[in-house]
């Protein structure tokens, strides 16, 4: 059945994808999926196995993770039973073998991850005949077990035991490894810390930007039981305009700093943080304000203080009716309160705006952490509020007349002179928006992201036809004057431009 709705999809999105096979996500960006391979050893209710993924929901997975041998800086499994063939669970060859039915997925290797630590990362890193022993051992590594390329996940150079110079000789082992991938055409990724702190001490990211293929941005963390109080997880923007902990902040210091937007990954979580109120009492929770205890508290499966998956999350959330659901406005974060329990996350709703920011800004792709927290068995209550601001976004421009032109325009190549996306489409003289359900399934927040990429691709391609439409209009009506299309037409063509941008991007 669901193979079957694919190739309808791909069927109808011809106008706005490049759908080079029949599996795998139905749009042109990259959805990037890590595996915490640790989620094996989990609570029944919420274990994941390398056989659970699905690779129709990714483009990349990423195998987390391999570790560094800090004696020889060699690569080497983090987990032999987990990871081989022998004498354990053959993880890696699970996950490699996945690619013979899915064509269209790369599986790599990450190395790293916080409970590795810095300071052996800094130490390979440090001269140039270590990171090549270190860069040698990658290369028979890949090649051995038939990964598709490696992703560095160092948290974080000149941090945590680190070194000032590893800013630099981050940059010098990015560059030797892409060196020695070039041949094989391996891929070479690397998940980069989203605070600015981070950003600013660690990475030279307009040199990461020329040699790795895509940077993995891990926008979450911004907040926790760390800073005293009540806080998002992962805010699409911050409570005020110099606040610096945001995934819109973090994205346009990439940019501006010289990373190619095309290569920028937006991360996603798929988990939320918990914490625990000093005062009971509280009416009213504020982000950022409300005084909370220096420690959250333990969910139901996973058993880690002050961190809940989104499967736990919604599980509790569907059995314990003293939970009080509430929206954060400004962060667009949804987060739940029982007493002095608060839990701070993210659900369908705001993963498809966390979606449509990464598309607005011409992002590469989205990435995961990590999908074995999704709701992969499917048991958790549908979302009722997962469409709110897709609709709204549908309400305003059916009302917009030069919304309904810039569709017909946009078909007029078609035989029927309809525009159909895969969501979008004129019928009767009249814009419609035709959601695509597979019905109940599982990995929801999978779900949520594919579906809002192609909507938001749609509502993309829509707007630019629009200020086509309007500059174009400008420019016939000066020239119907006998004017010449000057600074005047320059500034109204700009203002219409601003205006969209405003409307479509910065107020939903």
């Amino acid at each position: 059945m669901v193979n079957t709705i694919l190739l309808l999809s791909v069927a109808l999105m011809a106008p706005i994808l490049d759908a080079r096979t029949l599996t795998g996500p139905t749009h042109n960006k990259v959805v990037v999926c890590y595996v915490a391979t640790w989620a094996n050893y989990r609570n029944a209710t919420v274990k994941y196995e390398m056989k659970d993924f699905n690779p129709d929901l990714c483009t990349h997975l990423v195998y987390a993770f391999a570790a560094l041998d800090p004696t020889n800086h060699t690569i080497k499994p983090h987990d032999a039973w987990l990871d081989l063939e022998s004498p354990g669970l053959k993880g890696y060859k699970t996950a490699v073998d996945m690619k013979r039915d899915y064509p269209h997925l790369k599986v790599t290797i990450a190395i790293g991850g916080w409970n590795e630590g810095s300071e052996k990362y800094s130490n390979m890193s440090s001269s140039p005949e270590s990171r090549k022993r270190f860069i040698d051992s990658v290369v028979a590594f890949i090649d051995h077990y038939k990964f598709d390329g490696l992703d560095l996940d160092w948290e974080f150079p000149s941090k945590r035991g680190g070194r000032p110079e590893d800013k630099a000789n981050f940059v010098a082992l990015v560059k030797e490894l892409k060196d020695a991938f070039e041949s094989k055409q391996y891929l070479l990724t690397a998940a980069l810390g989203a605070g600015k702190d981070t950003m600013d001490t660690a990475y030279d990211v307009a040199k990461l930007s020329r040699y790795l293929d895509l940077i993995h941005m891990m926008c979450y963390d911004y907040h926790g039981t760390w800073d005293g109080v009540v806080g998002a997880n992962a805010p699409l923007r911050g409570t005020s305009e110099d606040d610096v902990l945001s995934l819109e902040y973090t994205i346009k210091y990439m940019i501006s700093h010289g990373v190619s937007p095309y290569k920028l990954v937006l991360g996603l979580p798929m988990y939320g943080r918990n914490f625990l109120l000093k005062d009971p009492d509280t009416t009213e929770i504020v982000f950022g304000k409300t005084p909370a205890q220096p420690e959250g508290f333990k969910g139901n499966y996973i058993q880690e203080t002050g961190f809940m998956g989104y499967n736990e999350i919604c599980m509790d959330l569907m059995n314990n009716t003293a939970w009080k659901k509430f929206w954060d406005e400004k962060s667009a974060t949804p987060y739940l309160r029982d007493g002095d329990r608060v839990v701070v996350y993210d659900n369908q709703r705001s993963i498809a705006l966390k979606v449509k920011m990464a598309v607005d800004y011409g992002l590469g792709g989205v990435m995961v952490w990590s999908i074995d927290t999704d709701d992969t068995k499917g048991v958790c209550a549908e979302e009722l509020d997962a469409l709110t601001d897709i609709y709204a976004r549908f309400n305003k421009m059916l009302v917009d007349p030069l919304v309904t032109k810039a569709v017909k325009s946009l078909g007029s190549g078609n035989k029927n002179h309809n525009y159909k996306g895969q969501y979008y489409l004129i019928h009767n003289d009249k814009l419609e928006l035709r959601l695509l359900t597979r019905g109940n399934t599982n990995y929801p927040l999978m779900e949520a992201i594919n579906q809002a990429m192609v909507i938001s691709l749609e509502e993309k391609r829509i707007m630019a036809e629009v200020e086509r439409i309007t500059n174009t209009n400008v420019i016939d009506k000066k020239d119907k004057r006998g004017d010449k299309p000057g600074a005047a037409s320059i500034l109204s063509s700009s203002a219409v431009t601003l205006l969209f941008c405003l409307f479509f991007i910065g107020k939903l």
